[in-house]
């Protein structure tokens, strides 16, 4: 796909006039580990209902959190969950933040987050190196991406900041892109000890998409969607993205992707659309404003 600003259109990068309807987007996000115990009423039209369903739904999250007691690991949540869970949880509870004002949980968020950082600054914690691949490392750089662009709360002096982290998750992907096999491609694991070492999947390479295009966005750097397109062109030709807008889920590597892996999951159709939003919103900038002001 050729992402080439039309005309016609002009985005809105403004929330919407009824702020209502503009909460209403976190809402899915905090309901992912949410264990449903009584129904929640919610009126749409209503700013505080949707506040106060929001601040329900955020309450059930951290209730699963454990990583701030003593002796626990910060950012880690209890099995059965996985490390990538964590990682989009932390990004619900900033999107929770930006859109209610509601700071209840931002200390906790800051902590897990510089903490699963780790000393490479791209989250990749020593202790995730069995079950760590490009995918899990994504959620968590998505959930650092949302810190930068809605201006949450910096780490402390001493920590690397947000946009940091994206960047350092992005490049360390960068150096992974494998053209050995499939003219392309990230794996989905990072090690090859790992199960799935062999698979190139629609969601790693979806993320890499993802966080290219929303830091050409937020940097205004035009090398990261360069970076984005070389993906999203590469998993259009090999089929991951079929020519009706299906993601299917992967392909064995050792097949040079000649056979594709038909499962769907609803989170390559997310991270991919809006990939496309934010590449969208870069190409219009950066082909119809003013040099001067890019």
């Amino acid at each position: 796909m050729r992402f080439r600003a039309s005309p016609s259109l002009s985005p809105s990068l403004s929330p919407s006039a009824a702020p209502a309807q503009s909460w209403l987007i976190m809402i899915p996000a905090l309901l992912f580990l949410t264990v449903p115990i009584r129904a929640i009423h919610l009126d749409v039209t209503s700013d505080e209902s949707v506040k106060q369903v929001a601040r329900e739904l955020a309450k059930g999250l951290r209730s699963h959190y454990t990583g701030d007691n003593p002796g626990d690991v910060p950012g880690n949540l209890p099995e059965p969950y996985y490390w990538w869970e964590a990682g989009a949880m932390f990004g619900g509870l900033i999107d929770y933040w930006f859109y209610t004002g509601d700071s209840t949980y931002n200390d906790i968020i800051i902590q897990a987050m510089t903490h699963q950082a780790s000393p490479t600054r791209n989250f990749m914690p020593v202790n995730q190196t069995r079950s760590e691949g490009n995918d899990d490392q994504s959620f968590w750089a998505i959930a650092a991406m949302a810190a930068a662009e809605r201006k949450f709360p910096s780490p402390p002096p001493d920590q690397p900041d947000w946009l940091t982290l994206v960047q350092g998750t992005f490049n360390s992907q960068a150096v992974r892109w494998n053209t050995e096999t499939c003219g392309g491609g990230l794996k989905w694991q990072i090690f090859p000890f790992n199960n799935g070492f062999e698979y190139k999947n629609t969601i790693s390479n979806g993320c890499f998409f993802h966080i290219g295009a929303r830091l050409a966005t937020y940097t205004g750097n035009k090398s990261y969607a360069d970076w984005a397109e070389k993906t999203w062109d590469w998993m259009e030709r090999v089929g991951l993205v079929t020519n009706n807008y299906q993601f299917l889920d992967g392909a064995d590597d050792l097949q040079n992707c000649t056979e594709l892996n038909p499962i769907r999951w609803t989170y390559n159709a997310g991270v991919n659309m809006l990939g496309a939003a934010h590449m969208f919103n870069f190409v219009w900038f950066f082909y119809t404003s003013d040099p001067d002001d890019r």
